[in-house]
């Protein structure tokens, strides 16, 4: 039977493979369980950090002049 979610292969240094073995016991959850949790907490943090720069260049480049007022728009 195939598997339900495609699967990826790793090869981690012993030291990092004892590490996450170690973490996923006192977790009580499977190295694959806890792998998949740590990598989608690294792409959110991806992705904050993405959205933070953007909004940061964004407020650099704000020109009050151009802007539209609350009114103008809702109005």
């Amino acid at each position: 039977m195939p598997a339900k979610n495609p699967r990826v292969n790793v090869v981690l240094e012993k030291p990092l493979y004892n590490a996450l073995h170690d973490l996923a016991e006192d977790e009580g959850v499977s190295m694959s369980m806890l792998m998949r949790d740590l990598v989608k907490e690294a792409l959110a943090i991806r992705e904050d950090r993405a959205l933070a720069d953007l909004a940061a260049e964004r407020e650099n480049g704000f020109d009050r002049r151009k802007a539209v007022s609350h009114e103008d728009v809702w109005g």
